[in-house]
C-alpha cells in the first residue's frame, strides 16, 4: 500500500508548487494528487514535475466532459513526457448541472460517454506514438484528422495510466473493463469497497479477460488525529459534519445501504433541503463516524491504515491537504509509520 499526498485547493494555486512537489518527494510520499474545483488540475503537475524525480503525479480528478478528448490527450502526453513517465490521468464525469450550466458542454449517458472518451484518448495517443493516421469514430466522439504538423510525435513512456472515479457500480465496472485504476470516493467504508466496488470491477475485468489485479484502487481517507484530546475532539466533530454532508447527497445513498443506514440518508436529505445544516451532524453516530474515518495518533496512522486497507486499497491519501511548513512532523510520522 502506497501513501500519497493531496494538494490544497485553497490559496494560491501555482506559486510554490515546485516546493510542494520537492517536499512531498523528500518526505517519502509515493505520489501527489491534484483536484479540479477552483483551479485547473493539470497545470500544478507541470510545475511539480520539474522539481521531482520519483514522485508519481496524478489528477484526482480532472473533469473529462469539460474538455474534448483531443485537448486532454495533448495535455496528458506533454505531462507524461515532462515527468519521465510518472503521470497518472485521473478522470471524472462530474454531474449534469456542472457540465451543462458551468461548462456549457453536452451531457448524456455518462458511463457510455466516458467509455468512448477513454477509447478516443488511446486512439489519439497511438497516433501520436506511431506518427500515423487517426481514424477514431465512436458513439460520442469522432477524431479523424491528424497531420504531421499537429502530431507531437513519440515519447519514451507512451503508456499513460488512466484512473476513473465513481461511486456506483457502472463506472466501477467500466474501470474493470478499460482502466488502470479506480478512485474510490472519500465517502466510503471498507465494507462498501468489498461488497460494491470490488465485485463491479471484477465483473468488468472478466468481460475483457482481465484480472482485478489489473485495476489499482486509490482513495482519500478521513482521519481523526491530534496531539491532544482537544485537537482530536475538534477534528472528530469536523469529520462528523463532513460525513453528514456527503451522506445527505442522494448519489451516495448506495454507500449507506451497505450498512442499513439508508433511513439516516433520508433524514439528512430532508434537513439539507430545509437548510438545517447545524442539525445534520447529530445524526451521525460514533459507530457511523468510525466506519468512515480512522482515528489514530500520528505515529499510529500507518498501522491503522494497513489494518483497514492492506489488500483492499493500493494507494491511500489522507483527507488533509499537504502544505509544506504546516504539520511537517505529523506528515513525517505518518509517512514513516506506513513504510515500516
Amino acid at each position: 500500500m502506497k501513501l500519497d499526498a493531496g494538494m490544497a485547493v485553497e490559496g494560491k494555486h501555482l506559486p510554490g508548487m515546485d516546493e510542494i512537489g520537492r517536499a512531498a518527494e523528500s518526505l517519502g510520499f509515493a505520489g501527489l494528487w491534484t483536484s479540479e474545483t477552483k483551479h485547473d488540475a493539470f497545470l500544478p503537475l507541470a510545475v511539480a514535475a520539474g522539481g521531482t524525480r520519483e514522485l508519481d503525479l496524478g489528477t484526482s480528478i480532472a473533469i473529462a466532459f469539460s474538455r474534448s478528448p483531443m485537448v486532454t490527450a495533448q495535455i496528458a502526453w506533454d505531462l507524461q513526457d515532462l515527468s519521465g513517465g510518472r503521470f497518472i490521468l485521473g478522470l471524472g464525469t462530474q454531474v449534469k448541472p456542472h457540465i451543462v450550466r458551468r461548462f456549457s458542454m453536452p451531457w448524456d449517458k455518462p458511463a457510455p460517454r466516458l467509455r468512448d472518451y477513454i477509447l478516443a484518448l488511446r486512439a489519439i495517443w497511438h497516433s501520436f506514438q506511431t506518427e500515423g493516421s487517426l481514424n477514431y469514430e465512436g458513439e460520442f466522439y469522432k477524431h479523424t484528422l491528424m497531420t504531421p504538423f499537429f502530431n507531437p510525435g513519440p515519447i519514451q513512456h507512451p503508456e499513460i495510466p488512466i484512473y476513473i472515479a465513481g461511486v456506483n457500480t457502472r463506472l466501477a465496472t467500466l474501470a474493470g473493463e478499460l482502466c488502470d485504476g479506480f478512485h474510490v470516493h472519500p465517502f466510503h467504508t471498507p465494507e462498501y469497497v468489498r461488497q460494491v466496488i470490488k465485485p463491479a470491477i471484477v465483473e468488468g475485468a472478466e468481460k475483457e479477460s482481465r484480472g482485478p489485479q489489473d485495476v489499482k484502487l486509490a482513495t482519500s481517507v478521513f482521519v481523526i488525529t491530534g496531539e491532544n484530546e482537544s485537537e482530536i475532539e475538534e477534528q472528530r466533530e469536523k469529520i462528523r459534519a463532513q460525513v453528514a454532508f456527503y451522506a445527505s447527497t442522494p448519489t451516495y445513498r448506495t454507500v449507506l445501504e451497505v450498512h442499513g443506514w439508508e433511513g439516516v440518508s433520508e433524514e439528512l436529505r430532508k434537513l439539507a433541503k430545509n437548510k438545517k445544516w447545524d442539525d445534520m451532524p447529530e445524526l451521525i453516530t460514533d459507530d457511523m463516524l468510525h466506519a468512515f474515518a480512522i482515528e489514530a495518533a500520528p505515529d499510529e496512522i500507518g498501522p491503522t491504515l494497513k489494518e483497514r486497507y492492506e489488500g483492499l486499497i493500493d494507494r491511500v491519501a489522507l483527507y488533509l491537504p499537504f502544505v509544506p511548513g504546516e504539520k511537517d512532523e505529523f506528515w513525517r510520522k505518518a509517512v514513516e509509520s506506513v513504510r515500516l
